[in-house]
């Protein structure tokens, strides 16, 4: 009874029957269908020494005898990659030698203290003997510990009834050095999920039999139906004891290993790394070859971008510097562009280098290249101090365009506020970064440079950066003010202290000084969003009538916004509505045409997205700034899709109008700026000044301008796996998006119409490919998804009477979307068995709704377009 770990008798033979199956699929599937295969054995195990101090140090040997591979599921001979061949044919006869050898283990108090094998035998033959060897660990009173086995190390708990023991692993706590790596936003990631369950069931103080499950699970998050799963089995079970070799007599482990066989080593019990060679695999430069035509600018909105783009990063990963470089260099420049998306997408040392030997920041007619590179960084799904370092240099050093610096210092932001959310904001690159960014805004005296400061720090969202945001934002001229405010807007609420909703108050209520209306509507957006008081709703309330014309419109707007669409603060709006004096007719009737919609695009089991359109106009019907925003969200996290923000400014002189109050002596400018998956891109200028505007307002072609093309890896995500019975798996998800954004805004005096159009074309390509590598047989499936989609919002303002005319249209056109699935299991030879399910349909267009009023407009303002027939000029 005083042994804690099972116990063999001397002088005899126990024969086992061992199985190890491996199974893959979708998440829901059962594993009647699943591609697989399973690994058969018999083995023979005998006690060969038991210390003679201590009846619990047991030496005990473990060979695999007439080892068998075969399907893990019945299938017909025509669908049976493993008829006709024998497990030699399959194996290799050196691979199937080596996995028949015996091996040693010392088993003390149940656990495996060394495990002994013969040095220069196969990686994979050696794992599967781990795999093995790793079943004969088990403790005979419950509890928990750390145990090392094939997994590594991790948290094992051990429960006991009578002769049953049943062992649970906990797989998240494992030690391991294998390969991973995930996306930045959760919504974007792969959920993972894996559990280790084994159950022995003993007999005379030896194993009867064992049963072993492990189970991995992977799923979109954003997409839960698309996912896979992959389950390990291990059976061992005991058919007869013989009568064996007595034990060898020896003091010392080290003297019985010695005369069983000098050629024995002891190696760890955790798996060692190996990896298949892949033999017809095409170099990087055929690979690009074969997909180039696909990376064309003009095809760049179709999902077979998106598609090639993956496939080139997958390459690019196991690619060398040099033969980066050799792409690079030899590619002409209408293809350059997507090359260095997807060079800088790969984020690996060697594609880094490659990229930045190339690139030239002193020399400004590489000025597309720079800028895709820094976008591309911008968007990194995991990126490396390294790369936050190497930016941090090229700012520092000569940058000859303007542009590029201010894209660089953006690119800094964005990476610093990525590798905090991973828990780096220790690095030195990222306390470097930010010391930087901080210190240059605090000395800076040009409105370029504090403007390009702001513009990062709405990138890094540091808590540390709020009272800098909060002095621009009060003390700030026009535009710059209207910037810190739009930073302080993208922080989660948590992080907006009292002093921050006091500072808002003193902005919307102008307390210290006037403030344009941009700068008074995002200061009260910030208030309403953040747990406002009662009486900050109220004053919030009151102040509606004492507004400049548009903007008493825009914010009634945003209070029925706020109720219909039951935002958090509707509770304490309807709290206030109660009392009269702010709930009135004379309040509630204002003219105006100024708006702020939100509504859903989808509401889904996983996801649900909304869209927000909202716009401000100034009195003499100019628009002041439209925004378009497109949200993500599940039950834990928030992405901010899309933006698009259209301002102008001073263009009251055109039509001949009179200003509004405290926006006498604006320049005249008209700008866009964009949001692109939590990342502000640098913001581009229709005209600045009045000379510039009537140049292109004569010249005008309503062509609209681009501000982001490109393509984008959106989700990255990829983990191996160590299997119990010896294996490796690995799953590898990736998404990429191809963009088309593109804005513009019209005038035509004749008609007294403005026209402002933003363009989103995007196209969607999704790859998972789920695979467990065994030397001689693959097995795994591949998911593929694919989508194409335009979304246009068209707002058209005819101020030839007050209130003018304003009609806003948000359309989406027809959207194809596929899906296919392919589970398959092949042989090193070629021979390969494939089974594959596909499904298109096409989601139709759509016009988005908007509020009522809108509806009806637009139907005055198409009638009066359709009636006075012409053109713009």
């Amino acid at each position: 009874g005083h042994t804690t770990g099972p116990s063999l008798n001397n002088d005899k033979l126990y024969k086992f029957a061992y199985s190890a199956e491996v199974y893959v699929d979708q998440v829901k599937a059962s594993l009647q269908k699943s591609a697989g295969y399973r690994i058969s054995s018999g083995v023979d195990v005998n006690l060969l020494w038991r210390n003679p101090d201590n009846d619990d140090d047991q030496l005990i040997k473990i060979t695999m005898k007439d080892v068998q591979v075969e399907n893990v599921n019945e299938r017909p001979a025509a669908k049976n990659i493993f008829k006709g061949k024998s497990t030699e044919k399959i194996i290799g006869k050196e691979y199937l030698e080596a996995l028949q050898r015996p091996i040693v283990i010392e088993l003390v108090r149940g656990k495996v203290k060394t495990f002994y094998s013969f040095q220069n035998e196969p990686g994979f033959t050696q794992n599967i003997k781990r795999g093995l060897a790793s079943l004969f660990q088990l403790q005979l009173h419950s509890g928990s510990s750390a145990e090392v086995d094939i997994s590594g190390k991790c948290n094992t708990t051990y429960h006991v009834r009578q002769d049953q023991v049943t062992k649970i692993k906990d797989l998240d706590s494992c030690e391991t050095e294998k390969k991973k790596f995930t996306s930045h936003n959760r919504i974007l990631d792969v959920g993972t999920k894996g559990t280790s369950a084994t159950v022995y069931v003993l007999e005379d103080s030896f194993i009867k039999s064992i049963k072993a499950e492990e189970n991995f699970v992977f799923v979109l998050n954003y997409r839960r139906k698309t996912g896979a799963k992959i389950v390990s089995k291990q059976r061992l079970e005991l058919k007869s004891v013989q009568a064996g070799m007595g034990l060898i007599a020896a003091k010392q482990v080290a003297g019985v290993i010695k005369t069983l066989d000098p050629n024995y080593v002891a190696m760890p019990l955790e798996a060692e790394p190996v990896k298949s060679e892949c033999k017809k695999c095409p170099s990087l430069s055929e690979h690009w070859q074969s997909i180039r035509e696909h990376l064309h600018p003009d095809r760049l909105s179709k999902p077979e971008a998106a598609k090639s783009f993956l496939s080139f990063i997958q390459n690019i990963r196991k690619a060398t510097k040099e033969e980066i470089l050799k792409i690079i260099k030899s590619e002409n420049k209408e293809f350059l562009p997507q090359v260095v998306d997807a060079v800088t997408s790969a984020q690996t040392p060697e594609s880094l280098e490659a990229i930045l030997e190339f690139l030239d920041f002193k020399d400004a007619s590489t000025f597309i290249l720079q800028e895709r590179f820094l976008y591309a960084c911008g968007f990194a799904s995991h990126p490396s101090e390294t790369l936050l370092k190497l930016l941090t240099e090229k700012f520092k050093g000569d940058v000859a365009n303007e542009d590029i610096r201010e894209t660089l210092v953006l690119v800094m932001g964005a990476l610093v506020r990525k590798l905090c959310d991973r828990g780096g904001c220790k690095l030195p690159a990222v306390a470097e970064a930010k010391r930087l960014i901080l210190n240059r805004l605090e000395k800076a005296t040009k409105d370029d440079n504090v403007r390009m400061y702001l513009l990062a720090l709405k990138n890094a969202l540091l808590p540390e950066a709020i009272p800098l945001l909060l002095k621009y934002a009060e003390s700030g001229e026009g535009p710059i003010s209207s910037l810190a405010a739009t930073a302080l807007q993208r922080y989660d609420p948590s992080f907006l202290t009292k002093e921050v909703k006091e500072t808002m108050n003193r902005i919307y209520h102008q307390t210290r000084r006037v403030h344009e209306k941009t700068v008074r509507t995002t200061a009260a957006a910030i208030i309403l969003n953040s747990n406002p008081s009662y009486m900050e709703v109220k004053n919030i309330l009151l102040s509606i009538g004492e507004l400049p014309m548009e903007m008493n419109k825009y914010m009634l707007s945003m209070i029925q916004d706020i109720l219909h669409f039951e935002m958090p603060a509707s509770k304490t709006v309807r709290k206030v509505l109660k009392d009269m004096r702010a709930h009135n007719y004379d309040r509630f009737s204002k003219m105006g045409s100024s708006s702020a919609y939100t509504g859903y695009i989808i509401r889904g089991p996983d996801v649900s997205s909304t869209y927000s359109l909202d716009i401000l106009y100034s009195g003499s019907g100019i628009l002041r700034r439209s925004n378009v925003n497109i949200h993500v969200f599940d039950r834990n996290t928030e992405l901010h899709a899309i933006q698009v923000v259209i301002e102008a400014q001073g263009l009251e002189s055109i039509i001949a109008a009179t200003p509004d109050e405290g926006e006498e002596n604006l320049d005249s400018f008209a700008g866009m700026s964009a949001i692109l998956f939590d990342f502000q891109l640098r913001p581009v200028t229709f005209f600045q000044g009045y000379g510039d505007l009537m140049s292109k307002m004569l010249s005008a072609t309503g062509d609209a301008m681009n501000v982001v093309k490109g393509l984008v890896l959106l989700t990255d995500f990829l983990q191996e796996v160590q299997l119990q019975s010896g294996p490796t798996a690995s799953a590898e998800f990736m998404g990429g998006l191809a963009i088309d954004i593109s804005g513009g805004m019209e005038f035509s005096l004749w008609y007294r119409e403005s026209k402002t159009n933003v363009r989103n074309r995007v196209a969607m390509f999704i790859a998972g490919n789920t695979e467990v590598d065994s030397f001689f047989v693959k097995t795994g499936m591949e998911t593929t998804l694919e989508t194409e989609t335009s979304l246009d919002f068209i707002s058209t303002v005819q101020f030839s009477q007050y209130p003018f005319l304003v009609c806003m249209q948000m359309d989406r056109v027809d959207s194809p979307f596929r899906t296919q699935m392919t589970k398959y299991e092949s042989l090193p030879s070629g021979r390969r068995y494939t089974a594959r399910r596909g499904r298109a349909a096409t989601l139709a267009g759509n016009e988005y709704p908007l509020h009522q009023e809108n509806s009806n407009m637009c139907k005055r303002v198409i009638g009066a377009k359709s009636d006075s027939a012409g053109g713009w000029f």
